[in-house]
């Protein structure tokens, strides 16, 4: 059973074939990726890098044709920038492709090293967890991102970009592939899938024979359907409602500036605040300066009765507000009594992905880290941290929400597992 990177979509007349095809030969070169030496795997990325910058050329003609697509299919303008590529963007691919070469390899490292009362070692290794399918959408540079990630971890995997990105991923495959042929690796370490069929889809998370973890990175719709109808184990969030609570305690500048670039820094991510709880002490004193910020970067403001007797005229909050994620210049706020108050809030409608509060008070900070059940409990700091780099993972593919295997922003060693490893002097059990 055969199956190339260089498959055009319109060759491809069993696409459940092809797939099972890419899924036998992505678990072969898994096998080889397991003994790949760390500078093995540097070198194909930097090969893949400088590959990148001789197809610089033939990625901005191919990313135009998908472009002129979109615009023909009538996609909007937000969509189409996602999908744009230009020399910056490249740029950025190549210099996240060193970023990661330069990122410390997690595979092979041994801890928790304990001696036995039999004699002997017992500790825990790192190792790939095997094949990972990447589902994703509009945006191309992911094709990069993951691909780099998955082989610096010692992971083979297939990538499925959308249909709107076709021809720009069918040319960063061609780099993938001469990055990896330069370094002596299989071509099938890194396989993106040529066909824009939907079926194909549907058949790679259903391969658990091949597959051993699927990971969607898209709109909530993708992801509830992948999250739905996989047979393979997904790492996953569904959506960002992130919350900053801030106590009566608070110090006020921190307050006002880590509530308004915790929403206006970027508006369009997952780890963006959504809803701003305010301790009713502070409501007088910090709505209207909250609300002065908020008006210079033109976020509209949806209130609780109480917050709305502070702030006059401006939109009632309804249910809906407090399970929204917007992903826009909207900010749902609540005026709550105390941190009881606030941590039910939570606790009823978060996510479970980035929860802020802004104190000083010490014993409720560590009570709010305890007691607060999402990914990522911040003290005194903007939920827009929550993000790989920014955590010192160098780069991420993707945040989880699921508390199996890795929660949290997910890094190099987020797609490893451990396996026990035991050193022993000829013992035999009594």
């Amino acid at each position: 059973m055969t199956a190339h990177v260089s498959h055009s979509a319109t060759t491809i007349d069993d696409v459940h074939t092809y797939m099972l095809g890419l899924g036998e030969q992505a678990k072969g070169a898994a096998a080889q990726l397991r003994s790949a030496d760390t500078a093995l795997k540097n070198a194909a990325l930097l090969a893949m890098a400088e590959a990148l910058e001789a197809a610089r050329p033939e990625l901005l003609a191919a990313n135009a044709r998908d472009l002129a697509r979109g615009r023909d299919n009538g996609l909007d303008a937000a969509l189409l920038d996602r999908l744009a590529l230009d020399d910056s963007r490249i740029d950025a691919m190549i210099t996240g492709l060193g970023q990661v070469a330069a990122l410390p390899d997690p595979v092979g490292a041994i801890d928790g090293m304990r001696s036995m009362p039999s004699g002997l070692q017992i500790g825990q290794m790192r190792v790939p967890l095997g094949v990972i399918g990447i589902i994703y959408e509009s945006r191309p540079n992911v094709t990069i991102e993951a691909a780099s990630l998955c082989l610096k971890s010692g992971n083979a995997c297939i990538l499925r970009g959308g249909s709107e990105a076709s021809e720009s991923n069918a040319a960063l495959a061609g780099c993938i592939a001469q990055g990896l042929a330069r370094a002596g690796l299989s071509a099938a370490a890194v396989q993106v899938v040529a066909t824009t069929d939907r079926a194909a889809v549907g058949t790679l998370i259903s391969m658990a024979e091949y597959v051993d973890v699927i990971i969607p990175r898209g709109g909530k719709s993708l992801i509830e359907r992948i999250s739905r109808d996989a047979r393979v184990p997904v790492i996953k969030h569904l959506d960002g409602v992130c919350h900053v609570y801030v106590d009566a305690s608070a110090d006020t500048d921190k307050a006002l500036a880590i509530a308004i670039n915790a929403k206006t820094q970027r508006y369009g991510t997952c780890n963006t605040m959504e809803t701003l709880l305010v301790d009713a002490p502070l409501a007088a004193s910090l709505l209207p300066q909250l609300a002065a910020g908020y008006g210079e970067h033109e976020v509209e403001l949806r209130g609780c009765e109480r917050t709305r007797e502070v702030l006059g005229d401006i939109k009632a909050a309804t249910e809906e507000d407090w399970q929204a994620e917007y992903l826009a210049p909207v900010l749902a706020i609540r005026v709550v009594d105390g941190i009881e108050a606030a941590m039910q809030h939570i606790e009823r409608y978060s996510s479970g992905h980035t929860e802020a509060i802004v104190t000083e008070n010490y014993t409720l900070a560590r009570r709010f880290l305890a007691e607060v059940d999402s990914s990522s409990v911040m003290v005194n700091a903007s939920t827009r941290f929550a993000d790989g780099f920014e955590y010192g993972l160098g780069a991420e593919i993707g945040i989880s929400t699921d508390r199996l295997h890795v929660r949290g922003p997910v890094g190099l060693e987020g797609l490893t597992t451990r396996k026990y490893v035991v050193f022993g002097d000829g013992q035999t059990r009594q």
